[in-house]
C-alpha cells in the first residue's frame, strides 16, 4: 500500500513546516503546533538504520545538532517531499576528526539522544577535520514520504 502524493506532500507539510492538514477526522483536521518549535539536524558517521541508533552520532570537537525551525521559510514542500530552503552550517571542527556519511532530523538539540525521526546517507562521505566548517547547500537535504 502506498500513500497516494498529495497526502505524502500534506503530512510532510503538517510535520517540517506546521500546516495543518484539513478533513482528518474532522473539517479541523490535523492541527499544527501553536508554537511549532525546532527540529535538528545531526550528522553521523554510520547508517542510524530503522532502530535510529545514536552510536554513531558525529563527535568532533566543536559539533552540535542544529536547530531548523518547523516553518515554511525552512522547508520546501512539493510533490510528496521536503527540502531545506537554506544551507545548514555546522560549527566548524576545532579538534578530531569524522567521516560523515548520514544525517538525521531529530527532535532535540542534546548529542547522542536517541530521537530520530528521519534519517538518510549522504551522496558522498564528508571528511571533518580541523577547520573544516560542515554545510549543507539549500535544497540539498530531501525528505520523502514515497
Amino acid at each position: 500500500m502506498s500513500k497516494v502524493n498529495a497526502f505524502e506532500t500534506a503530512l510532510l507539510e503538517l510535520i517540517f513546516e506546521n500546516a495543518d492538514l484539513a478533513a482528518i477526522g474532522d473539517a479541523t483536521g490535523l492541527q499544527g503546533a501553536s508554537t511549532p518549535g525546532n527540529f535538528y539536524i545531526a550528522l553521523f558517521t554510520g547508517d542510524p538504520g530503522e532502530a535510529g541508533g545514536i552510536g554513531d552520532e558525529a563527535d568532533y570537537t566543536g559539533y552540535a545538532r542544529k536547530a531548523i525551525a518547523r516553518a515554511g521559510g525552512s522547508w520546501t514542500t512539493a510533490d510528496g517531499a521536503t527540502e531545506n530552503t537554506a544551507a545548514i552550517t555546522f560549527d566548524a571542527c576545532t579538534g578530531g576528526s569524522n567521516s560523515i556519511t548520514h544525517f538525521a532530523i531529530c527532535k532535540a538539540d542534546v548529542e547522542g539522544v536517541a530521537d530520530l525521526i528521519y534519517y538518510g546517507a549522504l551522496g558522498t562521505t564528508l571528511e571533518v577535520s580541523a577547520g573544516i566548517t560542515p554545510e549543507f547547500a539549500a535544497g540539498e537535504l530531501d525528505i520523502s514520504e514515497g
